[in-house]
């Protein structure tokens, strides 16, 4: 069997990975296109042993960049979802981690007029998968996306340098209302109700409360991830969620979108040790949260969901809004998550009258990993 090339690049936006591929440089069809993303990620493996992945979902991951349909973006991107230990190209969602390698992508191939002198650069680009727009604030050195900084991360060990991420009028990209089941929904699972809200901010998400499973909210990820009976009713929840918003119109078609909606459990502050073993307090965080990606709970929170929690628990009556004491003075602020692997800060300003969603903002870094050449075998 021969192989064929095609030229990528790898970055790390935040907490996730993903390849990058110029549209130009891929087959217009689409079975052959999807093809280049599941062998070069490995969907097929669980492990992802032959190609890019890692066996996460926050590693198996595809940006596709195109041509700006939009007048102010300097270019248009669609992002893909890749299954793992399943042939998935689910392009419903979209990333917000990788959002701020959009940014150093756009400036390391010299999609954005600098000047050499230039140390920082403001990058618009259009989301497909939201039809939304995203301001990128980059930081440049020698007319290359910089990479070492003093901004750190959660998630990340080594600091990098700060890229400023924010997305423009948020909500109601995909079903076309922020809360389109309204602040606050009742879900029947297995003869049990359960409270939750459905936000399409950024991306869609659910969000229940932790104690309707007699959790805590912040037990280790290993033991939720293994209590099946759990994880049935997480799912049950995200499928009812799906087919009420009009996201699937059966509970089976739901099953075939398993990158949105997400679902997350959430909980007031309290005190509890990350996975790195660090000690949170109570008072540095507004909300205790986590997040199913996939099958099994995150190792962090991915960043479209931190945009979307931050957003909803500043709207009035939603679940997230519950479990918080957060209130915003005047139409801006910051929002502090806490998860499982330390707290993110996000920037939330709400329209005039306080019902909607401004823009959202979260702090990342990024970096290019490689580039060259992907090699596919030829089916």
């Amino acid at each position: 069997m021969s192989q064929q090339s095609v030229p990528c690049a790898v970055y790390r936006g935040g907490t996730s990975r993903g390849i990058f591929f110029h549209e130009k440089d891929l087959p217009r069809d689409k079975k052959k296109r999807e093809n280049i993303f599941l062998a070069g990620i490995d969907a097929y493996n669980p492990s992802q042993i032959n190609g890019l992945g890692s066996g996460t979902s926050h590693t198996s991951k595809v940006i596709v960049i195109s041509e700006p349909s939009v007048k102010e973006a300097v270019l248009d991107y669609t992002f893909y979802q890749i299954g793992i230990g399943e042939a998935v190209v689910d392009a419903e969602g979209t990333c917000g981690n990788l959002m701020a390698a959009v940014g150093a992508f756009a400036v390391d191939e010299g999609l954005v007029n600098l000047d050499i002198l230039d140390k920082e650069t403001t990058v618009f680009v259009f989301n497909k998968n939201i039809q939304k727009m995203i301001k990128l604030n980059v930081p440049v050195i020698n007319g290359k996306a910089q990479v070492s900084g003093d901004y750190h991360m959660p998630g990340t060990i080594i600091p990098g340098a700060k890229f400023e991420v924010d997305i423009l009028s948020p909500g109601g990209g995909i079903t076309g209302k922020s809360l389109p089941l309204g602040s606050t929904t009742k879900l029947e699972v297995s003869e049990e109700s359960f409270d939750a809200s459905f936000a399409d901010i950024v991306n869609p998400f659910v969000f229940t409360a932790a104690e309707s499973f007699c959790l805590k909210g912040s037990e280790p990820n290993s033991k939720l991830s293994q209590d099946a009976e759990l994880m049935s009713k997480l799912e049950s929840i995200r499928l009812k969620a799906s087919v009420l918003s009009g996201m699937a119109e059966t509970e089976k078609e739901a099953m075939q979108i398993p990158s949105i909606p997400k679902i997350a459990i959430l909980s007031k502050p309290h005190d509890y040790t990350t996975s790195k073993g660090e000690l949170i307090k109570a008072e540095d965080v507004d909300i205790v949260a986590k997040m199913v990606s996939m099958g099994k709970f995150h190792r962090t929170f991915a960043g479209s969901g931190l945009y979307n929690l931050a957003a909803s628990a500043l709207l009035p009556g939603t679940i997230a809004n519950s479990y918080t004491s957060k209130r915003l003075v005047g139409q801006s602020g910051t929002f502090r998550i806490g998860h499982p692997e330390g707290v993110a800060v996000v920037r939330v300003a709400l329209t005039k009258n306080g019902m909607d969603i401004e823009s959202v903002g979260l702090d990342r870094t990024a970096r290019l990993i490689l580039k060259g050449l992907l090699y596919i075998p030829e089916l």
